[in-house]
């Protein structure tokens, strides 16, 4: 017993004494002989490196700049710490202002050459000194030539460095001095390599910029005409299963009176409608198949961006709803009234009524985005041979803001009238305004008595009322 303690506490006291060293070298050995990778963290502030470097050359051309004016040039101290601070600046206004830039370096560098000429005739410079253009100029300016030309395009780069060598021209061949060492043609050669070398890097960078536009372009356009190649699938596929049925219905209708000895007239009446509804059944069906093949399902018909934009299982709807679709315009600041005349003999086609409400709602969403603060009078027109609307407004009272969209809204309104067999037209004001006017049959199928010379409502006024008094016409 006592010699298993014994053996016990030696094996727990050579234990640690033992491993102890072991455990160190294989640390040593994980922290110290590895190859694995461990890049730096980005960091924020070497987004302004470059800022930080173009400073640094404006502060090292400060410095030298002012020790040449003092001891080659002979120029007095403020004058060549002054002279020497404004070249420096111009590096580090280029940097946001490059044209200015430019302008002042140049301004800058004609200033200094000429009291340096006089300094020259004088003989109080020192002999064969560099002139017109010193080391500490030429490379002030070349970085202002060289960030004037990353950013703007070639050909004002080239006039910038066509003003530059036509200056350097004129103070050393036409004004020219005495007692120096001549500089003109190196400095020019020096501003058309900086010039050159920046239009090759910014015509890179636009050209690779392009090429990520036109790539983001391609791929967008690849998924949507696999999103329009699937619609169009299933378009033919539902096309061909309901289709097909509803024929047999039609027919099958048609048939059934033939089929009975003496049919009542009420079951003559059924079979009848049950074969109107199978039609109308197609004729919205065949329609129905613009809706799959569209691009944006929630806007179906390439109208654009239009007042409320349901949902893509919301109702259709209906001309019941047009008061609510111009509460929400005027809501949204145009002022809107409403001029209804007649009353349908009989109820519209769904697609009528879904076509007459987004004619309307277009019409209305152009104005907002054409003719901000106008008046717009909207005008429904029941007549026999079918629907007539007219929505004019008035010319803007605000300035016209640019608008993003499409310009695809009158095309799509003259495709939805088409396809019922009507037509829109679309024109301008005498007083700056804007009117659309638009038929759709009642039964969505061209009549012989609407000809191509209708061109909207009887009496339809295509000028809105005068404008207030003192309001110049256009």
């Amino acid at each position: 017993m006592p010699r298993v303690d014994q053996v016990t506490e030696t094996g727990r006291g050579r234990h640690p004494e033992g491993s102890r060293p072991g455990e160190w070298l294989r640390v040593l050995r994980a922290d110290l002989w590895t190859f694995r990778a461990d890049p730096l963290p980005p960091f924020v502030w070497l987004r302004w490196l470059p800022h930080g470097l173009v400073c640094l050359v404006g502060v090292i051309v400060l410095g030298t700049n002012a020790s040449l004016l003092d001891d080659s040039y002979g120029q007095n101290v403020q004058y060549a710490l002054l002279m020497s601070f404004g070249q420096g600046g111009t590096v580090v206004l280029a940097l946001w202002r490059p044209v200015p830039a430019w302008l002042l370096s140049t301004a800058l560098s004609v200033v200094i050459a000429l009291a340096a000429r006089s300094q020259l005739i004088s003989g109080q410079a020192a002999p064969d000194v560099a002139w017109p253009w010193a080391a500490p100029g030429v490379a002030a300016h070349s970085l202002v030539l060289l960030l004037l030309a990353l950013r703007v395009p070639t050909r004002v780069a080239f006039e910038a460095l066509a003003v530059t060598a036509l200056a350097t021209y004129l103070l050393q061949g036409v004004i020219g001095a005495s007692r120096y060492a001549s500089t003109g043609v190196v400095a020019v050669s020096v501003f058309t390599f900086v010039v050159l070398l920046g239009t090759a890097l910014r015509g890179r960078r636009e050209a690779r910029d392009e090429l990520g536009r036109q790539a983001t372009m391609t791929a967008e356009e690849r998924a949507r005409r696999t999103v329009l190649e699937e619609r169009s699938r299933i378009a033919r596929e539902l096309h061909d299963v309901v289709a097909h049925h509803m024929s047999v219905i039609s027919i099958q209708a048609q048939v059934a009176p033939h089929l009975v000895e003496n049919p009542s007239e009420e079951l003559k009446e059924n079979l009848a409608g049950i074969r109107q509804n199978a039609l109308e059944a197609l004729t919205e069906l065949r329609r129905v198949l613009g809706v799959l093949r569209s691009e944006n399902p929630e806007d179906p018909y390439g109208l654009g961006e239009s007042g409320t934009g349901a949902a893509p299982d919301a109702p259709q709807p209906t001309l019941d709803r047009l008061d609510a679709l111009m509460e929400n315009t005027r809501a949204a600041g145009l002022r809107v009234t409403a001029d209804v005349r007649g009353e349908p003999r009989r109820p519209y086609p769904p697609g009528v009524e879904l076509s007459a409400y987004r004619i309307v709602q277009e019409a209305l969403s152009n104005a907002l985005r054409h003719a901000p603060g106008s008046e717009v009078r909207v005008r429904v027109d029941h007549v026999p041979q079918g629907l007539l609307l007219e929505i004019t407004n008035s010319r803007p009272e605000r300035p016209v803001q640019p608008s993003p969209g499409a310009g695809h809204g009158l095309l799509g309104m003259r495709e939805r009238a088409a396809m019922l067999g009507g037509h829109v037209s679309a024109l301008p004001t005498l007083h700056g305004g804007f009117s659309v006017v638009a038929f759709l049959p009642r039964d969505g199928v061209a009549r012989d008595l609407v000809g191509d010379d209708f061109q909207g409502p009887l009496g339809a006024e295509y000028i809105f009322p005068e404008p207030p008094t003192g309001e110049e016409i256009p």
